[in-house]
């Protein structure tokens, strides 16, 4: 799968395109906004199309899901070592019935050694700046983890395959699409590709 992962910054008409890469077959989209405050954010999601909201995860606010028609919430690495990691009641006033539980990882060892049942996983950056494998982690092979695992960060078309090839199942998308003259167009090529690889396996 492809988790698409909201831009750092605003951009121009981004609801709009955010409807039409749903349209196009977005299937999960993360929506990280820390600088957004709680009105923003649900401000920001009633202007996508309710018939997507069931495909939205959002990284704050957790509490958006007792509002609105969400897939589910992440966990970031801090977030996730304050409220899960140690005993405590965060999740007892929020309403989860049916929805994932994801989180950001870091280091694959920490992933393995958490024990807490996450729905998949987010790890990485594996990729740095400029496509480049990013020495210490390219290497990283989690064919043998029996959890769901995506690899996070600098994903093209010309390095869709590696991803594969370390044994993830699926990959997050943010700068090559959101930084595309056409996010439209760039995340179906990227959705070919990565149908194609999926058929494959």
């Amino acid at each position: 799968m492809i988790v698409l992962i909201a831009p750092q910054k605003d951009i121009e008409n981004e609801t709009p395109i955010l409807n039409q890469l749903f349209k196009a077959g977005l299937e999960c989209y993360h929506l990280s906004k820390p600088h957004k405050n709680y009105q923003e954010h649900a401000t920001f999601i009633n202007e996508i199309d309710t018939t997507y909201h069931h495909r939205i995860v959002v990284h704050d606010f957790h509490e958006l899901t007792n509002d609105f028609d969400l897939q589910g919430i992440h966990f970031e690495d801090e977030k996730r070592r304050r409220y899960i990691d140690v005993p405590t009641r965060y999740f007892k006033d929020l309403q989860l019935f049916g929805k994932t539980i994801s989180s950001s990882f870091h280091e694959l060892n920490e992933l393995i050694d958490n024990d807490f049942e996450f729905d998949y996983h987010l790890l990485g950056p594996i990729f740095s700046s400029g496509h480049q494998p990013n020495s210490e982690r390219s290497q990283i092979q989690v064919s043998d983890v029996d959890k769901l695992i995506y690899a996070v960060d600098g994903f093209d078309a010309s390095n869709l395959q590696k991803a594969f090839d370390l044994g993830f199942k699926g990959l997050t998308l943010r700068e090559s699409v959101w930084n595309s003259t056409d996010p439209v167009r760039n995340f179906k090529d990227m959705k070919s590709i990565h149908d194609a690889l999926i058929n494959a396996l």
